[in-house]
């Protein structure tokens, strides 16, 4: 969302913007005070600022968030390539199987 509008770029007192209805729908809307702005802050609370504390305020969120990505990163990876080794394990054994039956459908025939 601090990508898609840029706060410090507001500057006429009523703007024209998408006002966001549930997370996937978009209906027009006006922005009377550019100065203060409504940022939710999760769990449906939602706090009044002013544009540069709501800015510093999605700054802070995009860091934190990156820095929760990276320490989660190499755990997803190692899950991965564990994933990967099951599936092979388990591709093998299929095949084995498969070429087991087939062996004992011709021994009977």
């Amino acid at each position: 969302m601090a990508q898609s509008v840029n706060i410090t770029e507001l500057n006429l007192p009523q703007l024209e913007m998408l006002k966001n209805q549930l997370d996937q729908m978009y209906v027009p809307g006006k922005l009377h005070d550019v100065e203060h702005v409504l940022i939710d802050v999760g769990t449906g609370y939602y706090v009044e600022k002013t544009a540069e504390d709501a800015k510093d305020f999605f700054k802070r969120k995009i860091d934190f968030l990156t820095k929760q990505m990276e320490k989660i990163q190499p755990a997803l990876q190692e899950k991965h390539a564990m994933k990967q080794a099951v599936m092979e394990m388990m591709s093998q054994k299929i095949q084995q199987l498969t070429a087991l039956g087939a062996t004992q459908a011709t021994a009977k025939a």
